[in-house]
C-alpha cells in the first residue's frame, strides 16, 4: 500500500514568491486596459485626442442611454475629425465649443468638463451653452450618427423599415411589447 506524504508542498516562502510576481503583471495589465480603452481617440488627426474624449462625455450626456456602450458614440463622434479635417470652419467651431465647455467647467468645478464626476453638474454646464452654434451642431449630427447605427436599433426595440414588409399594415402593429395593455 502507498503512504501519502499529508506535508504541505508549499511554503510561506513559495506562497510570498508568487505574490510578489503576481502584483506587478496585475499592476501593468491594468495599465494597458486603461490605454487600450482611451486609444481610440489617439487615432485622430485634426482634434485633439482630449477634444474626442470631451466630446465623448457631451455626447454621453446630451442623449444618456445606460443600454449603450460607449463603443456605439464613438461611433458617432468619430467622423467629426475628418469634417475638421476638410473643414477649418468645423474644426473651429468644435475646439472652440469644447474650450468653452471646459473653461465653464474649470470656473464652476475646478476641472475639465470630461473630469466632473456627475452627469448633473454636466448637464447645467450643456445647459450654459445649448443655444451656441457648437451645442446645435453636436446635438443635430447626434441624432442622425448616434440613431442611424442599425446596431443600437435592437436595443430600443426598433425592427427597422416595414416598407421592405408590406409596411405597417401588415408588420408592425400587432408586434410591439413595449406599450402597456390597455
Amino acid at each position: 500500500m502507498r503512504e501519502v506524504d499529508r506535508r504541505s508542498k508549499h511554503s510561506r516562502r513559495v506562497f510570498l514568491k508568487g505574490a510578489a510576481t503576481a502584483v506587478p503583471v496585475v499592476a501593468v495589465a491594468t495599465s494597458v486596459t486603461v490605454s487600450i480603452e482611451d486609444a481610440w481617440a489617439d487615432d485622430a488627426t485634426a482634434l485633439s485626442p482630449a477634444t474626442m474624449k470631451t466630446l465623448l462625455k457631451v455626447a454621453r450626456d446630451i442623449y444618456p442611454h445606460d443600454v449603450l456602450g460607449d463603443s456605439y458614440y464613438i461611433t458617432a463622434i468619430k467622423p467629426w475629425d475628418g469634417k475638421a479635417a476638410k473643414d477649418p470652419a468645423v474644426r473651429s467651431l468644435i475646439s472652440d465649443g469644447i474650450t468653452r465647455l471646459d473653461q465653464n467647467s474649470r470656473d464652476r468645478h475646478k476641472m475639465a468638463y470630461a473630469e466632473v464626476p456627475w452627469e448633473a453638474d454636466r448637464v447645467v454646464l450643456l445647459k450654459e451653452i445649448e443655444q451656441s452654434d457648437f451645442f446645435q451642431k453636436v446635438r443635430g449630427d447626434l441624432i442622425v450618427s448616434l440613431y442611424n447605427q442599425k446596431e443600437v436599433w435592437p436595443r430600443f426595440g426598433y425592427e427597422g423599415s416595414s416598407a421592405e414588409h408590406g409596411g405597417y399594415i401588415n408588420r408592425g402593429f400587432a408586434d410591439i411589447d413595449w406599450l402597456p395593455k390597455a
